[in-house]
């Protein structure tokens, strides 16, 4: 009966994270379609960050899926489950590490070999609309590259040491590296572990850059509000007509048949497309004033409020969790040689504590976990919008809504795949405890206590895992393990973090001291063709 109760829950747990599998595909191909160009859409391009979109927040999702079957096999007073055995218990670590390998070698081929091959496709059938062929040996010959460097990410993965330096010869270090050893013997399972790795450190950099900055921009932008739509055409009708008596005053020096000098004909130049820019402004302004998606905007502006309140609220939440965490692995880790890994938990932060009290109530911890990743996707979306995509000092694409090329729409997916890797390691630093044994618990022999005295009587009482816990009594996540296979890594993700809580900080000052962004910010732009304004945005607010 025990057996049959055990395999009905983890079905209705595997069925739950099919719901989960299918409202991600559902929100992958609104997001997408939302922000995607009406007039230069591609299906492939589509299909593309679709995918690539959805594999990123499906191997997120696998994570809350992996701390849950790592705990269930055990009961709240720290005993196994009767129809927990080490084989079936095996079975479960194998079925979920299985699930990774697959999940992490379509990320590998989705960002070394069929995002960069559909992106240099559309970028050579911008410049060559004829020959179909040669765009794809271009493509072909560019994605090469890509796959040089995918394999050599493989092969150091396959063959750099393992072993990490200890110097304290402890025997809570040597649990760790026999942790490492455990899951290290496979050289193909390191090999794929070390690409992902490299993945996720760039995913740190896009997530220090964009995700930071949007964490603070988004709810300080939704509490600020906009500014009014009337008062914003009031003013351009203003600059154009100012802009107009400039161009009849360098216009009229010529009225006598002279030509313009140099200086004039160019400053005329630059007049002409400020004016041009500014009658789009006004065409676009006037759309919006007229709009019942404005009015409606305005009739939910109370509720905004409320939502840029909550969500500066979680940021600060997450960064003050993240902080205790840093310092805790500052004051209490072995050091940089073991990429600052802590066991156990000195300074408790607020998410440590919440997220295990939570998983006693399936399915709470699953969406919380859920909500803090689809909190560091809107985020991030916020920060790359309002940033744009950049190399190094370079702009390459601007996002906006129902306007973005299918190339900036497959940097935009790359950018969140790598964002989501990173938010596997990002909660790990947040609830470490959490993320390595979940709520698993062990029993210990204790002396009993007697009126305030202590006993010779000794009892079983369960204590939560940690380092001292016996190595058969508390089953590591199959996540822990792949984050940690190299110290170096964790080492980067460690200063990574804090280079995360400046910049969020940064970005706070900043966005305190900006004032109301334009109700078409970004809607509207100098380099524009007169054709964009034949479809204006359906998405305002």
């Amino acid at each position: 009966m025990a057996a049959f109760t055990a395999e009905t829950d983890l079905v209705t747990g595997w069925c739950l994270f099919g719901l989960a599998l299918l409202v991600i595909l559902i929100f992958c191909w609104v997001y997408v379609r939302k922000y995607q160009s009406r007039r230069e859409s591609e299906v492939i391009s589509t299909i593309t960050a679709i995918f690539a979109l959805a594999i990123a927040l499906i191997t997120s999702a696998l994570l809350p899926v992996d701390i849950f079957l790592v705990s269930y096999v055990k009961n709240q007073n720290g005993t196994f489950k009767a129809w927990a055995d080490p084989n079936v218990t095996r079975q479960i670590e194998d079925t979920v590490l299985y699930a990774y390998y697959t999940l992490y070698s379509i990320i590998l081929f989705c960002v070394f070999l069929w995002i960069p091959f559909v992106y240099f496709y559309y970028e050579e059938k911008d410049e060559d609309d004829g020959n179909t062929c040669s765009q794809v040996k271009i493509a072909v010959k560019y994605t090469l590259g890509f796959l040089l460097v995918c394999s050599a990410l493989l092969l150091i993965g396959a063959f750099v040491p393992l072993n990490i330096p200890n110097q304290k010869n402890t025997t809570e270090w040597e649990k760790v590296k026999l942790l490492f050893e455990e899951l290290g013997s496979s050289h193909g399972l390191a090999a794929l572990s070390f690409s992902i790795s490299s993945l996720t450190l760039i995913g740190m950099v896009a997530a220090v850059t964009y995700t930071a900055y949007g964490m603070s921009a988004l709810p300080l932008n939704l509490i600020k509000g906009t500014r009014n739509a009337s008062y914003e055409r009031l003013e351009n009708t203003e600059d154009i007509e100012e802009v107009e008596q400039s161009i009849q005053r360098i216009k009229s020096k010529c009225k006598d048949g002279r030509p313009l000098p140099t200086r004039d004909r160019r400053t005329l130049q630059q007049l002409e497309d400020k004016l041009r820019a500014l009658r789009r402004r006004g065409r676009r302004l006037e759309y919006i004033e007229k709009s019942c998606w404005t009015r409606f905007c305005g009739a939910m502006r109370p509720l905004k409020i409320v939502w840029g309140i909550f969500f500066i609220l979680v940021a600060l939440l997450f960064v003050i969790s993240l902080f205790l965490s840093n310092l805790d692995k500052a004051l209490h880790s072995a050091g940089i040689d073991t990429g600052f890994i802590i066991l156990g938990t000195n300074l408790t932060n607020p998410l440590n504590m919440l997220l295990p009290i939570l998983q006693t109530v399936f399915p709470l911890d699953y969406i919380l976990i859920t909500t803090i990743i689809m909190y560091f996707i809107f985020t991030s979306m916020a920060g790359i919008r309002n940033m744009g995509i950049w190399f190094f000092w370079i702009r390459l694409y601007k996002i906006r809504r129902g306007r973005t090329r299918p190339q900036a729409l497959l940097f935009l997916c790359m950018i969140l795949l790598l964002i989501v890797l990173h938010t596997s390691y990002m909660i790990y630093s947040l609830a470490p405890q959490y993320v390595m044994y979940g709520s698993q618990k062990y029993q210990s022999l204790s002396n009993m206590t007697v009126d305030g005295h202590l006993t010779n009587v000794t009892t079983w009482v369960p204590k939560v895992c940690d380092a001292d816990a016996p190595a058969n009594e508390c089953t590591v996540t199959r996540t822990y393990l792949f984050l940690h296979q190299f110290w170096f890594f964790s080492a980067a993700y460690y200063f990574g973090n804090w280079a995360f809580i400046a910049v969020f900080l940064i970005g706070l000052i900043v966005s305190c001291c900006k004032g109301k962004k334009s109700v078409i910010e970004g809607e509207v732009d100098e380099d524009d063709s007169d054709i964009s304004d034949d479809e204006p945005s359906l998405y305002y607010g």
